[in-house]
């Protein structure tokens, strides 16, 4: 009887601190640097890289056609939708399944460490108030999506590598999830899912992702790059760092370098190109 009445008594306390769900306000998260220490991409590629499962050769040649669209800012239409589809194009011929179970253990591997608590911790803390948390970024949607169900959060939102009858081709589904494509996925989630944006909160440490930022009620920079760190100054946005000094001013500079997910492929290709 006493065991009885205990978990009756437990149950109870349970039902009453349980939060309602908030059906008109969520939360979104980028992914590198505000997620994760680093860029997901990278990490990936080199997890993939140490399993064998594409060449030095080819990430280097994707990440030299990435490399030189930012630098050189070339706008012919062939030669942005090369660079566009050379993305993710280290993955061609290989299958979805065999991506989802790599990037499992990948994230073990070489990204459950890299979480940053801080960041983590606000996405809980929405989750506890009964809202929805999505992940917005650039990176491959099969590993954010890993990250997003590792993490416990709703979903995520990521770029899309075509893929036909469960082999990848190389090529992208639309643009990266970068930048405006952000905004815009976000816009078109608000509207199908009911949320009011007014009312929901946006994550990261990018400058550019000003229009996602921008759309929301609540925003926050998290790790910022130094034009973010501005702008949310001006603006008596949240700002939250959870880095410390050198590693900070580090981090800073190469995300002034190379914003973005595309950086991610960039640099995953320059890294293992010195490793050989």
């Amino acid at each position: 009887m006493l065991a009885g009445e205990a978990a009756a008594s437990a149950a109870e306390v349970e039902a009453a601190l349980d939060t309602p769900p908030d059906p008109t306000s969520a939360a979104f998260f980028d992914v590198d640097n505000t997620i994760m220490q680093g860029a997901s991409i990278f990490h990936l590629a080199r997890g993939l890289h140490r399993r064998k499962f594409f060449t030095t050769r080819e990430i280097v040649g994707a990440a030299w056609k990435q490399a030189y669209f930012r630098v050189v800012g070339v706008e012919d239409p062939e030669h942005v939708a090369e660079a566009r589809n050379s993305a993710l194009g280290f993955i061609a011929g290989h299958t979805v399944a065999e991506l989802e179970e790599l990037g499992e253990e990948i994230f073990d591997e070489g990204m459950a460490h890299r979480i940053w608590p801080g960041t983590r911790a606000q996405a809980q803390l929405h989750l506890d108030q009964g809202q929805r948390v999505w992940l917005v970024t650039a990176a491959p949607i099969e590993i954010a999506q890993i990250i997003a169900r590792r993490l416990g959060l709703t979903g995520a939102m990521g770029t899309v590598a075509e893929h036909r009858d469960g082999v990848y081709t190389g090529r992208l589904v639309g643009d990266m999830l970068h930048g405006p494509a952000k905004a815009e996925a976000v816009k078109a989630l608000a509207a199908r899912e009911g949320l009011d944006l007014s009312r929901c909160s946006a994550y990261s440490d990018s400058y550019n992702d000003l229009p996602m930022l921008s759309m929301v009620g609540d925003p926050c920079a998290i790790n910022p790059d130094g034009r973010l760190r501005h702008h949310a100054k001006e603006q008596g946005w949240r700002i939250r760092d959870y880095r410390t000094g050198r590693k900070a001013a580090r981090a800073g500079l190469v995300v002034g370098a190379a914003a973005g997910a595309v950086s991610g492929t960039v640099a995953a290709g320059v890294a293992l190109r010195r490793r050989h």
